[in-house]
């Protein structure tokens, strides 16, 4: 029935009921065509419910599923409703061969190779196009639904036990075989739609359709954790395309750093879908970028930003999740001091000192290399010095001055002398306070310092090593003297930092 006017309403009441007009004046019309609609399709209800049986067993559900849904203009939705309703046919397929009902199992499966060949269909019209890859996996699908609706045609005419015991194995294998190619030729759809918003958001110059496919792409991580995986993937996309000038202003403008943060701080998306977002953030501030400082969005979300990646690191189950969390702090704490002082109110301190004596979080170098950043840009700060002495922080920067790579990678390598330079550069920061210098010359970090100092191969010939090394000693000499031999003294800390430099770079290694 079409919508009416306000006059519209009773007009076509009064057509229906024409022996009513006098009575009908006296109350609200609208109200009364609401009460006399409801009966005139009760009669019409009750005889489609009387020819319609209700199945006990709701399968009728995964027809009629698609009703309302979006046209054929939205391929993505569309394909998202097409794969529920497959997946939902499968598991109850499944639930079906378990208890042995054939009849149910062979039914079901013809209708699941319709709703495969739709899915197919309805994708390939709606689709700007289709790869090689896909087709392949299309050809593998539409196979095994024709077989799996063969094996159980062939199952209800079969009577020996025996017989359908190893037909039913056959069958669970096929269907464990169907159910792959779907999910391969899901995400690969999947993964082609995400991409092109991403493309989408990438290329546009209007900042409104930027703005909308940014909100459509963070909406369709509230579609469930295979999805979510897909976005994780085009959060790294994006962090690529931030390494540019013109990504980071387009992620300005459409207040991508607030869909980041809203993001990150969602504990219901998935642990993958946070450490992406965390790898772009870790893109967006980046020290080597020198346009991260117009970030005015960032300034705002920066303390829910902080404290949902110490909240990660805590938390993280890799060290691939660890390693993105701590590297954005890092950046962070170069983008902005107001960081340093939220992180020691958020006791980033114990977290990160923690979590290194946890393989499965800290087990590389690179990670090392975050850690050690965040605690040299914290120890600029006064109040750092009693938290490092707490959590027996100067132990861990000892273990730091002897960092060695477990390969000759010339990127683990530099990622170890990384380590050892930020180490000394904390340790010589540190030890303004006297009860730190006092721990460190405790633990030979003197002798450590010392021996990085005389002999290069224990700091890979690096120069930025040797000069934080000889900054960390004459610091800890300057509390504790005593603990020098006067040849170090007179080499290493009495003249000038750049003759003790040029003597110690041009040392050769002595073996006696």
């Amino acid at each position: 029935m079409e919508t009416f006017g306000n006059c519209g309403v009773l007009t076509a009441i009064v057509m229906l009921f024409p022996g009513c007009r006098l009575h009908l004046m006296q109350v609200d019309s609208v109200q009364r065509w609401m009460e006399d609609l409801k009966l005139m399709t009760e009669c019409e209800c009750m005889c489609v419910l009387q020819a319609k049986p209700i199945s006990l067993e709701e399968d009728a559900q995964s027809d009629v599923i698609l009703a309302g849904g979006p046209g054929p203009g939205d391929p993505l939705q569309l394909l998202l409703k097409r794969g529920w309703v497959i997946s939902t046919e499968l598991r109850r397929i499944g639930q079906k061969l378990a208890q042995d009902r054939w009849a149910r199992v062979h039914s079901m499966s013809v209708r699941l190779t319709c709703h495969a060949r739709s899915m197919v269909s309805e994708y390939s019209t709606g689709s700007r196009s289709s790869s090689q890859e896909m087709g392949q996996i299309e050809k593998l699908l539409m196979e095994k639904c024709s077989e799996l609706s063969a094996i159980t045609e062939r199952c209800l005419q079969v009577e020996n036990e025996h017989v359908l015991k190893s037909m039913k194995a056959c069958v669970s294998e096929t269907l464990s075989t169907l159910g792959q190619h779907f999910g391969q030729l899901l995400e690969l759809a999947l993964t082609r739609e995400v991409q092109a918003l991403v493309r989408k958001i990438n290329a546009s110059d209007n900042i409104y359709i930027t703005e909308s496919t940014t909100g459509n792409l963070f909406s369709l991580t509230q579609e469930g954790a295979p999805l979510c995986r897909i976005i994780a993937k085009a959060l790294r996309t994006l962090a690529s395309i931030c390494c540019v000038e013109e990504g980071v202003h387009q992620l300005e403008k459409v207040d991508g750093v607030l869909c980041l943060a809203d993001i990150l701080t969602d504990d219901s998306h998935s642990e993958a879908t946070r450490a992406e977002a965390a790898a772009v953030v870790a893109q967006v501030t980046s020290p080597h970028l020198p346009f991260t400082q117009h970030l005015g969005s960032f300034l705002e979300s920066m303390e829910e930003i902080v404290t949902a990646l110490i909240k990660l690191c805590q938390e993280a189950s890799s060290g691939e999740v660890f390693l993105l969390a701590s590297a954005a702090l890092a950046n962070i704490t170069f983008f902005d001091t107001m960081a340093c002082e939220m992180l020691l109110q958020l006791n980033a301190i114990h977290v990160l000192l923690e979590a290194c004596s946890d393989k499965q979080r800290v087990d590389t170098p690179y990670t090392r290399d975050q850690i050690v950043t965040i605690l040299a840009n914290l120890s600029v700060l006064e109040q750092c010095a009693s938290d490092i002495i707490q959590e027996n922080g100067v132990q861990l920067l000892m273990g730091m001055l002897s960092e060695k790579p477990r390969s000759g990678t010339p990127a683990e390598v530099a990622a170890c002398e990384r380590v050892q330079q930020k180490a000394a550069v904390t340790l010589a920061r540190l030890s303004r306070d006297p009860e730190v210098a006092r721990e460190a010359v405790r633990l030979s970090c003197m002798s450590r310092l010392i021996e990085l100092c005389r002999s290069p191969s224990e700091r890979n010939s690096s120069d930025a090593v040797l000069v934080a090394c000889l900054a960390a000693l004459r610091r800890l000499a300057g509390v504790c003297p005593e603990g020098l031999q006067d040849s170090d003294f007179q080499q290493l800390v009495q003249p000038r930092l750049v003759d003790s430099f040029l003597l110690c770079s041009n040392m050769e290694e002595s073996f006696v």
